[in-house]
Formats: structure tokens, sequence, C-alpha cells
């Protein structure tokens, strides 16, 4: 069943040890280690009269447009070779209908009606699927609602980025807080994570522009610029400050479609990495270069060169690069402090 959830119930509370049913545990661990992108558990609980021990709903939090929708997983401790129920937010009272719209529309060759239809609960990738089918579904909607906004400067928007990939967009609104539409704009076409092959990343490293626009139901003549935020992956911050960029300014009358190549170009400047082709023979001299710090004669300011950090040429390609990313996550934090220090800049 998908529904709405309207109030949240906690009657029964969460037992320790925290335990779930074997079949309902395989789902949840499949999920968690193979979701593509970030997905977390919030809550547990138990909601049986016969089993208060056993954990059989969860509250899953789900990245979506650089925020985060919530849904309530409800299985049947009793009953764990069942399919378990969705109960979607308070916020979003039109998704299920439009899940219902769009299963008459489409047949239900791949809804998520079909998903729980079919159920096979000794198949530890159904809840990843399913969940996975519902966040497409979502996109869907919200872009669905964004598309039927009465602003003329919004539809432009959409108009001239429709074709970029990984667009995420997000219509909020409500009584207490002005209508308003999120884009989520992946940046920079590369694999950033081959980049540094060492680092242990369990997911695809990606540096995103959030664009804001207000919502205007009439026509204004030189409509102001949206907000702008650089936003990245949590592992990527580590090694890169996304916070340190100053991004390029929006020109009046801009669409996003003119800034969006400027921002680009300005970003491929600074995330960069050169390495030896002598590596791995040879242990590689690393030297940081700041792209937002500069002397006083306007020279980007750089560090001395690093070579005092562990290496040995009998480590596997793999153990060496993962020693230079931890030295330099470090390393990283003591540059940027240097570079901030008054004097460099006389």
């Amino acid at each position: 069943m998908l529904s709405q959830r309207h109030t949240q119930s906690r009657s029964a509370t969460t037992m320790s040890p925290e335990t779930a049913p074997p079949l309902i545990a395989a789902q949840l661990n499949y999920l968690l280690s193979h979701f593509p992108l970030v997905v977390k558990i919030e809550n547990k609980w138990s909601g049986s009269k016969y089993y208060p021990g056993i954990l059989d709903r969860f509250t899953l939090v789900i990245s979506y447009c650089l925020d985060v929708i919530k849904w309530d997983i409800i299985f049947d401790a009793e009953s764990p070779m069942a399919a378990p129920d969705v109960i979607f937010g308070p916020d979003d009272e039109n998704f299920q209908q439009f899940l219902v719209l769009r299963g008459e529309e489409e047949g239900d060759t791949k809804s998520p009606k079909k998903f729980l239809n079919d159920w096979n609960s000794r198949d530890p990738t159904q809840l990843m699927l399913l969940i996975q089918e519902l966040r497409d579904q979502y996109m869907s909607f919200q872009k669905k609602r964004v598309a039927e906004v009465d602003d003329d400067r919004l539809k432009f928007e959409i108009s001239t980025i429709v074709a970029r990939e990984g667009i995420e967009m997000h219509m909020s609104s409500g009584v207490d807080k002005p209508e308003e539409v999120k884009f989520s704009v992946p940046l920079l076409d590369m694999n950033i994570n081959k980049m540094v092959p060492g680092c242990p990343w369990k997911h695809k490293q990606k540096i995103y522009l959030q664009v804001i626009y207000p919502v205007e139901k009439k026509y204004v003549s030189t409509p102001s610029a949206p907000r702008l935020k650089l936003v990245s992956t949590t592992e990527l911050k580590s090694i890169f400050s996304i916070d340190d960029v100053k991004l390029p300014t929006w020109l009046n009358g801009m669409c996003m479609a003119e800034y969006l190549p400027h921002l680009e170009e300005s970003l491929e400047n600074q995330v960069h990495v050169l390495i030896s082709t002598q590596f791995p023979k040879q242990q590689p001299e690393l030297m940081l270069q700041s792209s937002q710090h500069f002397n006083s004669q306007g020279a980007p300011i750089k560090s001395l060169f690093l070579t005092e950090y562990p290496w040995s040429p009998r480590w596997e390609i793999p153990l060496m690069a993962e020693r230079i990313c931890d030295y330099l996550t470090d390393e990283a934090l003591n540059f940027k402090r240097y570079c901030n220090e008054p004097q460099l800049q006389h």
C-alpha cells in the first residue's frame, strides 16, 4: 500500500537490542549498501503487539534535490514475507494520486504497484528497486508541479535546460512560506572519483549548483537574480572546499543556460590533480596551489614541495593513492589556514 502520512504515530517504543526479522533485515541491508544515492534510516520501531522487541517499521531519509525526502516503510514482523506499506510525507499529499494516474496511463509494467504485487521477500534487491522507482516517480511528479507554475520566467528557464542530464527540481509552497522552485544542477561532466582513485568513496562525487527562484505571479521587466549556492558531496568537501569558491556574477537578464558555462569554466580551473608519468615507480612530489588566494603580485599562493608522507615502492598502487589521499586531506586544511594568514596578502 502506498499512502500519505498525516500524523506519525509511535505508540510502540523502539526496543533494545535492535533486531529485525532476517528477511526484512536483508532488504534493508541491501538497500543501504547498494542504493546509488545517499539513503539512511532515521527511525526504527516495532508495530507488533506480540513481538515488541522486533523492529519492522523504519523511516527512510532519501537524498533528493540537495535536500531529503522522508518515507515510512512499514513491514509486518508477524508476516515478514509480505510486501511493505510505504507512507509518504505530509507535504506530498498529491504524490499518491499522481502514482495512480501514471499507472493508469502507462500500465503496470514498471510501476511501484507492480513491485508490491510481485513482491519476493527472498530477493534482497526488492526494497532497493521499489525505492528507486518511487524516487524516479517522485522526480517526475515534481517536474510536473513545476511545469504547471504560472510564471513565464520559470517556464523559459526550464525550456533552456530541459536537455541537461541529472537536473532535479522541487516546488515548495505552504501557508507560512512563499512559493519557490529549487533546481539541483550537476556540474562538470567528469568522473571526479577517478581523479583520486585510492579514496574509498562509496557514492559518485559531484558538485552541484543550487538555484532557487521565487514564483512571480505577475510580469517583472527585470527579474532579480535567483539565489545561488554551490553544494558538493560530503566526501569531496574534505579535499575541495566548495565554500571558498567565488561564484561568477549573475548579470541582469541572464538565464541559467548562459550562467552555467561561466561557472563550469571557473570550476574546471580548480578541480584538478597532475600526476607524473614516473608514478608509481618514483615517489611523487606534492605541491598545493590555491585557486582563491593570491600574493601581492597577483600570483596564486603555493606550498613548498611535500615529500614527508607515508610511502613505500613495495605497496600496491591503490594503497599508495589511498595514503596520499589521506595525507592531502589533512595537509589541505593546514594549507588553507596558511593561505588565510593576513601577511600573505601584502
